[in-house]
């Protein structure tokens, strides 16, 4: 006999387990299927032991920048086993976390790889072959994604990395070949370079980091020169040849022209592939576009009863998308009608040094959607607190429609900005316009001034510049 439950939701990262969790809150009878590790790729193998990583490297940065402090740090050196550890241990007491959480809301785990096998059932096969059959009304879809491998050539895990050989490497790099700027591509090349890798970052587009507006991108490649990096735009990876010993990369440059560059490590950050092979979505005719399963604005799948969420669907990719949508998905089979997800109301965070933030339309994209626009920047070195915290590189942009002065976007990039953005995508889920951000009472001496300032300065009213 098939066990039965109300719900059952299958994959345990961030839209997965904040799914179960919020289901058992609404009194719904749920299961939760994972054929690896509680808390997925996210908690495990992406944003939170990646952050881990990069903070390790940051204070790495401030030690060897001592002096400008007025302190002495000698001899100062990196453990890169140390800093993998630390790491790993910090995603293994966040798995514990969300173990815990399953427990104390009576949520049942299924430990293996659940497969749809009609409407309403799933069987879930464990790690011995073992197979238990399991019913419910509605199965919420929350498998994630992988990281897209060059066809080329394929991720080896000694010479050509994913993101997951990247946070668990053999060896540092000496020279480290970066292949896209995404937010995962330009996290490992500022950790890598801090840690003292000779890092070269390669983009087919125009410019970094190429979903942010235009000025964040700019100020980023200039930072990122500054700190000794390669920055390639215009290129691409014509060729790999790997051997024992190290990468020959052939780069196309901007001009065309193909030179070949000896790296000891490659790591391949070209996008993700979603993980909806083999686990029945055929057989129920589920509706997918290029392996992403088409949602609507409650996450239902064109076949009753399926709902989707997070990597596996339409983009932004992003771990706290994907955590909402589990919400949204769960309060619309409890028939709560919940609101649908506002892509342009998601932030968007990059942990590289300087950090990047970002919600809402882009300059650009404002002025492509028949914007008439405002646009307001404050660099960092008008703010009192970033230079008493020596961190005056960066600004704080934000656009505005001039005819109602909604906040249509919000762009930052500096020191702890993805603490600050938050602040904007208040502001925009509230529908404010400059007027309310212009009352708002900002403490000093802080960053978020800045955020004030912006606002102003989008008006001509910036007092501190």
């Amino acid at each position: 006999m098939a066990e039965t439950y109300d719900v059952i939701v299958l994959g345990s990262g961030p839209g997965g387990y904040v799914a179960a969790i919020r289901a058992s809150q609404l009194g719904l009878k749920t299961a939760i299927v994972e054929r690896e590790l509680l808390g997925g790729i996210c908690l495990n193998w992406g944003c939170i032991p990646t952050k881990a990583l990069l903070r390790s490297a940051e204070i790495f940065h401030y030690m060897q920048h001592a002096k400008d402090y007025g302190l002495a740090a000698e001899k100062i050196s990196a453990d890169l086993d140390a800093v993998v550890k630390r790491s790993r241990g910090v995603a293994k007491q966040l798995n514990a976390g969300v173990t815990h959480l399953m427990k104390k809301n009576k949520i049942a785990v299924h430990m293996g790889t659940g497969v749809l096998t009609g409407k309403g059932k799933l069987t879930v096969t464990d790690k011995d072959g073992n197979k238990a059959e399991l019913s419910a009304k509605n199965i919420i879809v929350a498998t994630g994604a992988r990281a897209r491998d060059l066809p080329f050539a394929p991720a080896d895990g000694k010479r050509v990395w994913t993101y997951r050989h990247a946070m668990t490497p053999g060896e540092m790099p000496t020279r480290l070949l970066v292949i896209g700027s995404g937010a995962i591509g330009i996290e490992f090349a500022s950790f890598y370079n801090d840690m003292g890798s000779d890092v070269t970052v390669v983009e087919m587009l125009d410019r970094v980091v190429p979903v942010e507006d235009a000025d964040v991108s700019a100020f980023l490649e200039k930072a990122l020169k500054k700190q000794g990096m390669t920055i390639m735009t215009k290129a691409g990876v014509e060729k790999l040849d790997v051997s024992d010993k190290g990468v020959k990369a052939s780069i196309k440059d901007k001009d065309g022209k193909v030179t070949s560059s000896e790296f000891s490590h490659v790591i391949v950050a070209i996008g993700i592939v979603p993980n909806t092979e083999n686990i029945g979505l055929e057989t129920l005719g589920v509706k997918t576009e290029r392996g992403h399963i088409v949602t609507d604005g409650a996450c239902k799948s064109n076949v009753d009863g399926i709902y989707a969420i997070g990597d596996v669907t339409q983009p932004p990719w992003l771990a706290h998308k994907a955590s909402h949508e589990g919400v949204i998905a769960v309060e619309a089979i409890a028939g709560r009608h919940p609101h649908a997800m506002d892509p342009k109301n998601i932030p968007g965070c990059t942990y590289c040094h300087p950090q990047i933030a970002s919600v809402g339309l882009t300059e650009a994209k404002a002025k492509e959607a028949g914007h008439e626009v405002k646009v307001g920047n404050f660099p960092f070195i008008g703010n009192g607190k970033a230079i008493a915290l020596g961190e005056a590189e960066g600004f704080v942009k934000t656009v505005f429609d001039a005819k109602t002065g909604e906040l249509l976007g919000a762009h930052m990039i500096g020191a702890e900005v993805t603490e600050l953005i938050q602040g904007y995508t208040i502001g925009k889920t509230l529908e404010t316009t400059e007027a309310e951000l212009m009352e708002t009472v900002f403490p000093h001496p802080t960053l978020s001034e800045m955020m004030h300032e912006s606002v102003l300065a989008a008006y001509g009213r910036a007092l501190h510049i």
